[in-house]
């Protein structure tokens, strides 16, 4: 058996993660990438509006896909590319729960699948303050010029787990996740009609029922954040999800409240605290800042305080929000 996956990304047309207006798909066949495919598409029926933040970050507006098929539509031709492949994503915990949704709410079944997450597999493999696609791909050596374009990220998130698999000596999947002593991830076939919807597909049904498909904003309140409490991580949470074990710290302004904001982390087996020690794994930075800023400068002190303590051979990186609500759906 030889490196053989697929890899897959999604673009979103808004806060749902059931909303997805372009998909990249790269075919690996022994370690070498073999075919692509990507398509524009309309998100499903009353959860195809497009959003001003997800537009900034992707460019691709609801004039681009008019008159496209459908998600639900497009599905068989995503799914024929796929086949039986293992899928390999950054943060699958988002990808894989983009086919969930978009298909639940279009009231079709989904198959099952075997999965990978890059986020996962370079945080074990690389030692990067940010293991967002655009660090983790210059890590791994693979041009990613227009980030957030689907074809060219999922290139990018294959190349990775090529890199990856050559530098632990291994040539397949399995080899690799034994090596690092991992268990493959598996997302369940599923059925809208007879199984219970997932979290993120019911809480935006609720709205859509509503006549308020828009995800509410929060208003910007000045002043400092309240934290909140610090609940205790969710035993029972999936352990292949990013956040999982890992102890997170938020700083500066989140468009949720950041009680709100340790509450989901936990859920999915996180642990938060308040302030940055040599316990914290993760730091969600928010006021808009993404990983570039780690370049630019652009940073709060906790935030200033993770790259000493990571240059200091700490375990630590640094989320933007955007990642962060990809983990926790949205």
């Amino acid at each position: 058996m030889g490196l053989d996956f697929t890899a897959i990304d999604f673009e979103t047309a808004n806060g749902f993660r059931g909303s997805p207006c372009a998909v990249g798909l790269t075919k690996v066949r022994g370690g070498r990438v073999v075919d692509e495919a990507s398509w524009l598409m309309r998100p499903p029926v009353n959860h195809d509006h497009f959003e001003y933040h997800n537009v900034r970050v992707h460019g691709i507006k609801a004039t681009d896909v008019a008159g496209r098929p459908r998600f639900g539509e497009l599905f068989p031709e995503i799914g024929a590319f796929i086949g039986t492949d293992i899928l390999a994503a950054h943060n699958a915990a988002f990808d894989l729960g983009v086919i969930r949704s978009g298909l639940e709410v279009s009231g079709l079944p989904g198959p099952a699948y075997d999965y990978v997450c890059t986020v996962m597999l370079a945080r074990r493999c690389y030692s990067l303050v940010s293991n967002s696609l655009p660090f983790a791909a210059e890590e791994a050596g693979v041009p990613l010029v227009n980030h957030h374009d689907a074809a060219e990220d999922a290139r990018a998130c294959a190349g990775i787990l090529i890199d990856i698999a050559a530098r632990n000596n291994t040539n397949s999947i399995a080899e690799l996740y034994l090596s690092l002593g991992l268990v493959l991830p598996h997302q369940e076939a599923f059925d809208p009609a007879h199984d219970v919807l997932s979290k993120a597909s019911l809480t935006a049904l609720a709205g859509a029922a509503g006549g308020n498909s828009a995800a509410l904003v929060r208003p910007f309140l000045s002043g400092w954040p309240e934290e909140g409490d610090n609940p205790v991580p969710n035993a029972d949470a999936e352990p292949s999800h990013p956040l999982y074990g890992q102890t997170v710290v938020f700083t500066g302004e989140l468009s949720m409240a950041r009680p709100e904001a340790k509450v989901r982390s936990a859920e999915l087996g996180a642990r938060p605290e308040s302030r940055v020690t040599a316990r914290t794994t993760v730091l969600v930075v928010g006021d808009g800042f993404v990983a570039a800023d780690l370049r630019s400068g652009r940073l709060t002190g906790k935030a200033r305080r993770v790259l000493e303590l990571h240059d200091r051979g700490q375990p630590i990186e640094v989320l933007s929000e955007g990642e962060f609500l990809q983990m926790v759906g949205g």
